[in-house]
């Protein structure tokens, strides 16, 4: 729960709440208004009518002037407030940097629990919904084996494989779920237990959508972008021929992710998708393992935790945090990084030297990089 929301934060809700999610709409009066809090002034709002925008959006913004569509607005703030541990806006620092790059990504997200995962090694794993005994299995022991070599689980808190793959990281505590609908709902209502789970072992819960928005079938797809997006790689564990999870393996590919299917028998309807992804491109495994490997980490992410007691996000000292975030699995020399954190190299020096210490970034041919935690 927030005990207060920022004025800027506050602007972004309210664009993103007249726009009702419409990624088109909000960056067009952010470009032309130059901010959220200009585009939603009262003065602004009486020009959105010239700007060819949908006419739900003119009207919604024409409401909003009246006392009536402030009182709903307020109510919006409400629940966001009531439901939501965090708030990260692209504007921000914390902002994941995987998403920062594609033009279609969220302008803002709510998070229940630790907003700091969203920054760490993520593999998704998706499929079918109504997933075979067999396949749960599967996916339950790949995310069991990767979450347990320092990797975050990410998937969608649907019933099937996504649920499988929520449990069996549960097991050392990393995983996280994106899903299609307000933090203030659970869907499907059957996982309320997991997504407990998952907030009381360290996991969080991430969504773009507004509170009281409802599951509604073309927020699904969408949400498959944040997944992949936010992943070093998709595994596809099972899935059908028209699955909804080979959307998720699109969004991946588009994005340039690297995606992953397990085979089946040739003849089981539960694993034509996954033959199908493969024909096209997919990396078939077998093996957990193979991910790891065929994800090309550099040596680093099998270095050794320095201090006694492996630190999680959490626990990463805050003036230390954007630092660390900044850090990739490639490596940067202190140029490069005093750059994009505007910091002078002695400042930046000093920071990676404490982050070194407490084992979570190392050194190699003068490149600064991440190491793994554990927890």
């Amino acid at each position: 729960m927030l005990d207060e929301i920022s004025d800027c934060d506050v602007a972004t809700i309210r664009l993103w709440y007249l726009v009702q999610h419409s990624i088109h709409a909000y960056r067009k009066l952010l470009k032309h208004f130059g901010s959220a809090l200009e585009a939603t002034s009262s003065t602004a709002l009486s020009h959105w009518s010239t700007l060819q925008l949908h006419q739900g959006h003119i009207q919604r913004a024409q409401q909003f002037k009246q006392t009536e569509g402030q009182v709903a607005f307020q109510r919006c703030l409400e629940q966001v407030q009531q439901h939501t541990d965090h708030i990260v806006t692209e504007q921000q620092r914390q902002y994941p940097q995987q998403l920062s790059i594609y033009s279609d990504r969220p302008p803002i997200l709510f998070i229940q629990g630790a907003w700091q995962n969203l920054s760490q090694p993520q593999i998704a794993i998706v499929g079918s919904r109504k997933a075979s005994p067999h396949g749960k299995q599967v996916a339950y022991d790949f995310a069991y084996y990767l979450s347990e070599k320092g990797f975050f689980i990410n998937s969608g808190l649907a019933q099937g494989i996504d649920e499988a793959a929520h449990l069996g990281a549960l097991a050392h505590q990393r995983t996280m779920a994106v899903v299609a609908t307000g933090l203030d709902s659970t869907y499907p209502s059957q996982n309320q237990q997991l997504k407990q789970k998952i907030l009381q072992n360290a996991g969080s819960i991430i969504s773009e959508y507004l509170p009281l928005t409802l599951p509604l079938q073309h927020h699904f797809p969408r949400r498959n972008r944040i997944v992949s997006g936010l992943s070093l790689g998709v595994l596809v564990a099972e899935a059908k021929h028209n699955s909804g999870s080979l959307i998720t393996a699109q969004a991946a590919a588009e994005q340039g992710k690297v995606t992953f299917a397990i085979p089946g028998h040739i003849y089981a309807e539960h694993h034509q998708g996954c033959h199908q992804l493969i024909r096209e491109g997919a990396i078939l495994v077998d093996h957990p393992e193979q991910i790891i490997e065929d994800l090309a980490l550099p040596t680093q992410w099998q270095c050794q935790q320095q201090n006694e007691q492996p630190i999680t996000p959490t626990q990463i000292p805050e003036h230390l945090y954007l630092v660390y975030q900044q850090l990739d699995w490639i490596g940067q020399d202190l140029d490069q990084l005093a750059i994009k954190l505007e910091m002078n190299v002695a400042q930046l020096t000093a920071a990676l030297m404490e982050l070194e210490l407490i084992g979570v970034c190392i050194q190699q041919s003068g490149l600064y990089l991440r190491c793994r935690m554990s927890h």
